[in-house]
This record gives C-alpha cells, sequence and structure tokens, in this order.
C-alpha cells in the first residue's frame, strides 16, 4: 500500500481534486485549502459562504463549477506549484470564483517553520549532566 508522503505532490494535488470534484460542483466561489507537512497533503477542504444575502434576503447561489471548470481549476492548481520554492510545510489556498463562465483563481502560498526544530538542526542538545538551570556551582 503506498503512503501519502511516496506519491508527489502534484500527483497529491490532483487527487484531491478529484476528491472535491462533486462539492465544486456546485460552488460558484470560494476558497480550497491544503494543508503541508513534509511535502504530504494532510488536511483540505472548501472555505465557502453557500448563502448570500441582498437586500434583506437570502439566497443560495445555484450555479456552480461544470466539468470543463473544474478540469481548468485543477490544472490551475497544479501549475501554480510551481512557484513554490523550498519549503515542505504550510498552506496552499487557491481562491476560486466563477466570472463570466470562467473560473479565475488567486494562488495563495503560506510556508510555516519551527523555531524549535530549527534549533535542534542547527544547535543540537549536549547533555552533559546539567539541568535547565545549568550547573549552579559554578
Amino acid at each position: 500500500m503506498l503512503r501519502a508522503e511516496q506519491i508527489s505532490l502534484v500527483r497529491q494535488i490532483d487527487l484531491v481534486f478529484k476528491e472535491l470534484e462533486e462539492e465544486l460542483a456546485g460552488l460558484s466561489s470560494g476558497t480550497v485549502f491544503l494543508q503541508i507537512r513534509n511535502n504530504t497533503v494532510g488536511k483540505f477542504g472548501i472555505r465557502h459562504n453557500p448563502i448570500a444575502g441582498r437586500n434583506g434576503q437570502l439566497s443560495e447561489d445555484t450555479r456552480g463549477l461544470n466539468a470543463e471548470q473544474i478540469h481548468s481549476f485543477r490544472m490551475m492548481a497544479i501549475q501554480a506549484l510551481q512557484f513554490k520554492r523550498y519549503w515542505t510545510h504550510g498552506e496552499i489556498s487557491y481562491e476560486f470564483a466563477l466570472r463570466q463562465g470562467a473560473v479565475v483563481i488567486d494562488a495563495v502560498m503560506e510556508s510555516n517553520y519551527n523555531m524549535a526544530n530549527l534549533l535542534i538542526q542547527r544547535y543540537p542538545h549536549k547533555d552533559h549532566g546539567t539541568n535547565t538551570y545549568g550547573n549552579l556551582s559554578s
């Protein structure tokens, strides 16, 4: 059985979009997000506001992305990966909207770093029998 870390990030994003296809078919705008750790997609999903209000009336947008628009979205999301530089932990958000029959996206890439990991890698702990307060007798 393959583990997620054995699959390229491009293939993982392709799988994410296939999983979200039915939900995207019911939406005309929103944000697809991917949380990434060690270049592996963990949590993913869609943020959207399904009900819009105007002039005191609430209504649900009944338009959604068609198969061609979903395919186009998926291809743009994969192409956006070429702008990801170096980082392995973070989040990618794809804000999307239907505009005049075409899907428009903005990709936002957020890198995350952990100071504790950085310090451990650069300054490994040397155990000299000291405690948190060091050697108080010296």
